[in-house]
């Protein structure tokens, strides 16, 4: 057994009101996603009062035979980080979000064993025998990725490596592992099921054949819809944490969905046919479909990242993705977190024309096995070697890699770019350029996620901030951009 436990409480004691209302009602966030955990308290009115962030250590201390996810020291991090929030005064609800490729495993109230990290590479006699018994894309809308993106993926190989699952675990998704390490209650949520894991039946709101044939799906927690309440917080957490014990714990979700959720809070995009596009370390995009309208999983679409998501009310949502920040790393040495730094948004404008007339030009991809051409390593045409040109080039390689991941899923109408590259005016420039028939709005990159977060429990908030329309850049992208697609497809024919 591993440290990580709980002293679980189910007493909640009586709020203190007037006139009815709550007089507190502060929220914490938690979002852990890969590359970093952010914490973040709320006040009512839906304004960030704390934020809180913490790089996660890609290879921490662990006793398990495999790479396992820093799941200790992002637990001892939030434990001192909301016990500084705690010091301001009541917390009324904790959430959580989270990036949707990791399962926790729990028995008797502790973590059985840490959660898998999904960026290892798995034997290939392994992985074939894993994949000869997955469900039809057209049922699950997963399609069979690389590494341990799928979760069955992650439970075939830990039931290779830690023997076969006793009957009495409990597996619960990466954010609801969170939720019940506040709690002591676990469950499992459809956003976080409904995401690429092999697990789930978008369509059908079922398990897969896949996880009740090997016993999976008889082993997750109890399904609890997103905003339901689990319960106040453990007494062992709100002992270490100084929580007040009437503090509500909520289901939380996918950080995807999160976001998806507060682009709904805008006007312009409620339940209008749109698309979000979510950028950090991987690039989301998320089609909502218009209300009442319905979406066929193509067949075709499986070996280029497409995948069919589930939202936070279990409705299908088309989606496609690629490593957008790792890829802007490893091609062009960018680094996702400084996009502002260095020099001015003029600056780097004003070196594109000049690019596209040299032809400087990356091909896909330089994070084999994901994206919307996986089959092939990514290489430069006329490289830059001055580091702006590089950036501003890798920019517009990004911002064709989007354009080709948003037509894969019939993206159309209005598009909202999100996260870290929203305030990358050459990529959103580039992108809306390239994507003439569609608006593209940019919005707060720091706090979307949270506030989708909030969303759940006030959907009448108003949005943290208004949605920026994105002009397009002044240059003629058509060409550049022809070329690219025909390169990028005779190159993905090819390999």
């Amino acid at each position: 057994m591993l440290p990580i436990s709980l002293n679980i409480n189910h007493n909640q004691s009586e709020r203190k009101t007037e006139g009815g209302h709550a007089i507190d009602s502060r929220t914490i966030v938690v979002d852990i996603g890969k590359t970093n955990a952010k914490v973040s308290l709320w006040g009512s009115g839906g304004e960030q009062l704390q934020r809180r962030l913490r790089a996660n250590d890609p290879h921490p201390a662990t006793n398990a035979p495999y790479r396992a996810l820093d799941v200790h020291g992002i637990d001892a991090w939030l434990v001192d980080s909301i016990r500084a929030f705690a010091a301001e005064g009541p917390v009324r609800r904790i959430i959580t979000v989270g990036h949707g490729a990791a399962v926790a495993l729990l028995q008797d109230g502790e973590l059985y064993a840490d959660p898998l990290d999904y960026e290892v590479e798995f034997p290939a006699a392994e992985r074939s025998a894993y994949l000869t018994q997955r469900d039809p894309f057209t049922q699950t809308g997963s399609p069979a990725l690389p590494m341990g993106l799928n979760l069955g993926m992650q439970l075939h190989h830990l039931e290779r490596v830690i023997g076969p699952l006793p009957d009495d675990i409990c597996i619960v998704p990466w954010p609801q592992f969170w939720s019940w390490r506040f709690s002591g209650i676990a469950a499992s949520e459809v956003t976080s099921l409904g995401c690429h894991s092999d697990l789930w039946r978008p369509r059908d709101g079922t398990f897969s054949e896949l996880a009740v044939r090997r016993g999976w799906a008889a082993k997750m927690a109890p399904l609890r819809p997103a905003a339901d309440v689990l319960g106040p917080v453990s007494a062992g957490f709100a002992e270490a944490t100084g929580l007040n014990a009437d503090c509500e714990v909520l289901c939380g979700l996918h950080d995807s969905n999160a976001a998806l959720l507060a682009a709904r809070g805008h006007a312009e995009i409620a339940d209008n046919e749109a698309t979000v596009l979510s950028t950090g370390t991987w690039f989301i995009a998320m089609r909502s479909l218009a209300a009442g309208a319905d979406y066929a999983i193509d067949a075709s679409r499986e070996a280029r990242d497409c995948l069919v998501n589930v939202d936070a009310f279990g409705r299908p949502t088309p989606s496609a993705r690629f490593m957008g920040g790792r890829e802007a790393e490893l091609s062009g040495g960018v680094d996702s977190f400084r996009l502002t730094e260095g020099c001015t948004r003029d600056e780097l404008l004003a070196r594109v024309p000049e690019l596209i007339d040299r032809g400087s030009v990356a091909l896909p991809a330089f994070v084999p096995g994901v994206g919307p051409f996986p089959e092939r390593g990514g290489e430069w045409i006329s490289r830059p070697d001055d580091t702006i040109d590089l950036r501003v080039a890798t920019d517009l390689y990004l911002a064709l890699m989007a354009d080709t991941s948003l037509d894969l899923i019939g993206s159309r109408e209005r598009l909202l770019v999100e996260g870290r590259f929203a305030e990358d005016a050459v990529f959103v420039r580039a992108l809306a350029a390239l994507r003439p028939s569609q608006r593209v709005y940019t919005s707060n990159a720091e706090h979307d996620v949270a506030y989708g977060a909030l969303r759940l429990v006030e959907p009448e908030l108003s949005p943290v901030s208004a949605l920026v329309p994105v002009r397009p850049l002044d240059a003629d992208l058509d060409a550049y951009a022809d070329d690219w697609r025909r390169r990028a497809h005779i190159a993905g024919a090819a390999a």
